[in-house]
């Protein structure tokens, strides 16, 4: 008996600045981040790129990629995109784009990965304020103290 559907394994997902695509159909990825350093908040940042590739599942999917705040419950941004892999040997990138995305508060950000419902990845994208240095090496302020509560 064959199977109707296979979910699919994530090959990789990446945050990014930009993703470009060749005439050969090859991917570029421009500025992968690992983390977001800023010299005070809010801050935002013109686009962000997710890059997902699936591969081994066989069926029609639904992806959905979620910025999750500090507190892991509010959902910043959201993305969802239907795919269809027809073969387990064939593959299927995904990109998902948020633009304008505004960041608030500092600490760790996550990156939520997920498939029909299926939690696949969740990764953490941790959000920094760095002085800025000015020149003779000294450390600038922020020009937002933190306040106390």
């Amino acid at each position: 008996m064959e199977p109707s559907r296979i979910l699919p394994d994530l090959q990789t997902s990446l945050l990014c600045e930009d993703v470009r695509q060749e005439s050969n159909g090859n991917f570029m990825l421009i500025g992968v981040l690992g983390l977001v350093r800023v010299p005070r908040l809010p801050v935002t940042a013109l686009k962000l790129c997710v890059f997902n590739r699936w591969t081994a599942g066989f069926g029609q999917f639904t992806e959905e990629v979620r910025l999750i705040s500090p507190d892991q419950t509010s959902v910043i941004r959201k993305s969802t995109v239907k795919f269809a892999l027809k073969d387990v040997n064939t593959h299927a990138t995904n990109v998902s784009l948020f633009g304008q995305v505004e960041f608030k508060e500092a600490g760790v950000h996550y990156i939520e990965v997920l498939v029909d419902e299926v939690m696949k990845l969740r990764y953490p994208l941790n959000v920094v304020v760095a002085p800025q240095q000015q020149q003779g090496g000294q450390q600038q302020a922020p020009q937002n103290p933190p306040q106390q509560s």
